[in-house]
């Protein structure tokens, strides 16, 4: 952190990531006025708890985690893989302990990072669904053995793209599904 003028410069660049997103399309107004019931706690919280790993705009190379930018909706189209985001463990085990808080976090990633790779027709998180799987985190299996099976199983019957099998999509203009 570069202190400037008194101010934090990492201030300044989470405001314009944030900027960024609010901006890309009018599509994350329309997302947050229907899916989510307080957009400025659910984009923090993302901040906070996720961006670190899968970064700010959800593009989390070079980190070993798959990219959710335009990508981690293709999930909601089937009910095994949207129970899977909530039983993620960094999700369930959450330090957010309001369910509905968490509820507004996941729409958070499904709806915006996640933009038209959502189903249009997906209901949203609720704090009553994340209440009943929370207490199911995923522990004592392989999550990327998991993941490659839910991925495998959204291509099929979603047709989601095939770079979903990839961690992180191809750069436009190169071959990759």
């Amino acid at each position: 952190m570069v202190e400037v003028g008194g101010r934090y410069l990492a201030l300044l660049v989470v405001g314009l990531a944030g900027a960024s997103l609010a901006l890309a399309g009018g599509a994350v107004a329309q997302v947050a006025a229907t899916k989510i019931i307080d957009p400025a706690q659910a984009r923090s919280d993302y901040y906070e708890n996720c961006g670190g790993c899968h970064g700010i705009t959800g593009d989390s190379a070079p980190a070993l985690l798959p990219s959710l930018r335009g990508r981690v909706g293709y999930f909601m189209c089937d009910a095994d893989a949207r129970t899977y985001l909530i039983r993620l463990p960094n999700v369930a085990h959450s330090r957010i302990t309001d369910n509905a808080e968490l509820a507004d976090l996941l729409n958070y990633v499904v709806f915006d990072i996640g933009g038209a790779s959502a189903p249009a027709a997906s209901p949203p998180f609720t704090a009553e669904e994340v209440t009943r799987e929370r207490p199911n985190a995923l522990s004592d299996i392989s999550l990327v053995a998991l993941r490659a099976r839910l991925v495998e199983r959204v291509i099929r019957k979603c047709r989601a793209p095939a770079s979903l099998r990839l961690l992180y999509p191809p750069k436009p203009g190169t071959s990759g599904g």
